[in-house]
C-alpha cells in the first residue's frame, strides 16, 4: 500500500534570507520575535535551529502583492 503523506517543503533560514535578500540573522531575528511563523528542530548544537514552511513564506509574499 503506497501512502502519499502530504508533508510541506520547509526551507532552512539561509534559503529564506536569500529569497528575501536579507541577511541570516535578520530572519532569525523575525522567527524569535515572531514576525515570521517557524518550526524549532530538536537542538543539535548550541544555536538554535529552525525552519520555515513555505506556505508561510509564500503567504507573506502574497500578502505584499495585495
Amino acid at each position: 500500500m503506497d501512502r502519499h503523506l502530504d508533508v510541506e517543503e520547509l526551507l532552512t533560514i539561509s534559503e529564506v534570507a536569500q529569497l528575501l535578500r536579507v541577511d541570516a540573522t535578520t530572519v532569525r531575528r523575525w522567527v524569535k520575535e515572531g514576525l515570521l511563523e517557524g518550526v524549532r528542530l530538536p537542538r543539535a548544537s548550541q544555536r538554535q535551529s529552525y525552519r520555515i514552511k513555505r506556505s508561510t513564506l509564500e503567504r507573506l509574499l502574497g500578502e505584499g502583492q495585495k
